[in-house]
């Protein structure tokens, strides 16, 4: 009653006013209104008449402005105040796909796809030379770089093998790209695809590794740790690791070194982070 009464205050062609007080305005010639006459307007678009009021603060609200509940409606400042998000960056957000939602993610496997395909067009194994990692090689080389690239090359035989990898970290990036943030996450995946390099180095110098698998167990591993500081359920996580993981054991040809590595590095570098956003501000 208190609001009813303020807005009939402020609007004298308000509803509420009673059918005898209300004087419809007159129109002149093409439907059009003399431009001294008044009508209740909206608060952001003054230029719109509107008879709809928020549900809310009271104010006449135009299209533009309603936003849709399950009972009634409120207009989009109310919502930004009630929520501290922009309605309408959401909504597009929402429209613009995996693209404008996950950007690191699709650029990440674009990359990958591009180099697979560049491994496929070039004569004989081009690419792996020049992007593959072996320990012992590199210690000579001191081509250390390889320790990165090696997580953005395939096995040229096995389309599987960079399916596979793509498919997951398309799973794992809409989970974790939105949670970490774009430059945390790609920070994440990155240190991971290093982390599963070391664990060779450390483990199978010898051998000569390839594929994003290493990035991709990191993007496990972060996520284990974020969910577990959450309060939330990890179990069904755990086993699906656990899996994965049992597969670089029993089948020949795959780096279990690699899996662990990045698993481990995705976890620290996910738990320190959080670290870091929890420390509190030094006030001077």
């Amino acid at each position: 009653m208190e609001i009813r009464t303020r807005v009939n205050q402020q609007d004298p062609y308000s509803p509420d006013d009673g059918a005898r007080d209300f004087q419809a305005p007159q129109p002149t010639r093409y439907g059009a209104y003399e431009e001294h006459q008044q009508f209740p307007t909206c608060a952001r678009h003054p230029d719109q008449v509107s008879y709809v009021r928020c549900g809310r603060c009271a104010r006449p609200t135009c299209g533009q402005c309603q936003i849709p509940l399950e009972v009634g409606m409120i207009c989009t400042d109310c919502y930004r105040q009630a929520t501290g998000k922009n309605y309408h960056q959401e909504q597009r957000k929402a429209r613009g796909g995996v693209w404008a939602n996950y950007p690191v993610t699709m650029v990440l496997i674009v990359l990958n796809l591009l180099i697979y395909a560049a491994q496929v067009i070039l004569p004989g194994a081009t690419v792996l030379q020049h992007l593959a990692f072996n320990g012992q090689y590199v210690q000579y080389t001191d081509e250390w770089w390889r320790m990165l690239t090696a997580g953005f090359v395939h096995s040229q035989s096995n389309i599987a093998h960079v399916g596979m990898n793509m498919f997951t970290l398309y799973l794992f990036g809409q989970a974790l790209e939105p949670l970490m943030g774009r430059v945390k996450y790609l920070l994440t995946y990155l240190l991971a695809i290093l982390g599963g390099s070391l664990a060779v180095l450390m483990i199978a110098p010898t051998a000569t590794v390839v594929g994003a698998s290493g990035g991709v167990f990191g993007l496990f591993g972060a996520l284990l740790v974020l969910t577990k500081l959450r309060g939330g359920n990890t179990r069904s996580l755990a086993t699906l690791i656990a899996i994965n993981f049992a597969f670089g054991l029993i089948f020949p040809n795959i780096s279990w070194e690699g899996h662990l590595g990045g698993l481990i590095a995705g976890a620290l570098v996910a738990y320190l982070l959080q670290l870091i956003n929890k420390k509190p501000a030094v006030h001077r």
